[in-house]
């Protein structure tokens, strides 16, 4: 890997963008070496994902604009295939992950950050999807996702203005779950990390599963069903049986046991 490097700690594993020179842009190389990563997590092991970028000036900048200023039509669309195709994999990934946005995160910077399940953010960070002072749209889901995220007015007035908002309007409007000061960024993404990965990461898998299609269902009987049957899922784990033994044990004279993912 070049520009993507992962490190593990216990059951939490760190993707960090890590081309700094050009404050992080994607560019093919990175989103192919962004999939393989993924490809190779295990997700026995690892139960909480933390995705940042290099350095303190930038999450991503954006897409590498060198790369796309000289494509074709058909070039265009299949490089915005190939961002949407890893953007999906991040969105639907078993286990949950957080986006530690240090800094600028713009175009595919913002659309890579809403992928992901909870973002949080440094102070210096900056959002924004300035495509169409490009002459061009949004193209790894940004007209989709921010609109989910924080309305179709407030994504629309981002999108067409092309003007970049900074982390305390991203807070205000919901993009983002919290602001950090840029120490304190990666330790905060670790600290959730840890408190989310302890719990049955099962059951934690099934809660991704069931928001994620609940929200695309098309009625709301649609997405309760959903949930009830991975619900229903759960009581054939060994998780839910330690669980729920666990908390009606009246002595507790022991410490709680890990979950065994099972």
């Amino acid at each position: 890997m070049e520009f993507i490097t992962y490190e593990v700690t216990g059951p939490v594993g760190t993707i960090t963008i890590n081309r700094p020179k050009a404050l992080n842009a994607l560019n093919s190389q990175v989103l192919e070496e962004l999939d393989a990563v993924l490809d190779s997590v295990d997700l026995d092991a690892v139960r909480c994902l933390i995705l940042t970028g290099a350095g303190e000036k930038s999450f991503v900048a954006g897409a590498d604009i060198g790369e796309m200023s000289t494509l074709s039509k058909a070039e265009g669309e299949a490089f915005g295939k190939k961002g949407n195709d890893v953007f999906l994999k991040l969105e639907s990934f078993p286990i949950p992950v957080i986006a530690a946005v240090n800094g600028f995160a713009l175009g595919g910077g913002c659309e890579i950050s809403m992928s992901c399940d909870i973002r949080i953010c440094s102070e210096n960070a900056v959002f924004g999807q300035p495509e169409v002072g490009l002459g061009i749209t949004p193209g790894f889901g940004g007209t989709q996702r921010l609109a989910r995220l924080v309305g179709p007015g407030m994504a629309k007035q981002m999108i067409y203005s092309a003007r970049n908002i900074k982390a305390d309007e991203a807070l205000r409007i919901g993009l983002v779950n919290a602001v950090y000061p840029i120490e304190e960024l990666l330790p905060a993404a670790q600290k959730l990390a840890a408190a989310i990965a302890k719990n049955a990461p099962i059951a934690v898998r099934g809660c991704k599963k069931a928001i994620n299609e609940g929200l695309e269902a098309s009625s709301m009987a649609e997405a309760v069903a959903i949930e009830e049957k991975i619900f229903g899922d759960c009581f054939e784990t060994e998780d839910q049986r330690y669980g729920m033994a666990f908390f009606l044990d009246k002595n507790k004279d022991k410490v709680k046991e890990p979950f065994k993912n099972k």
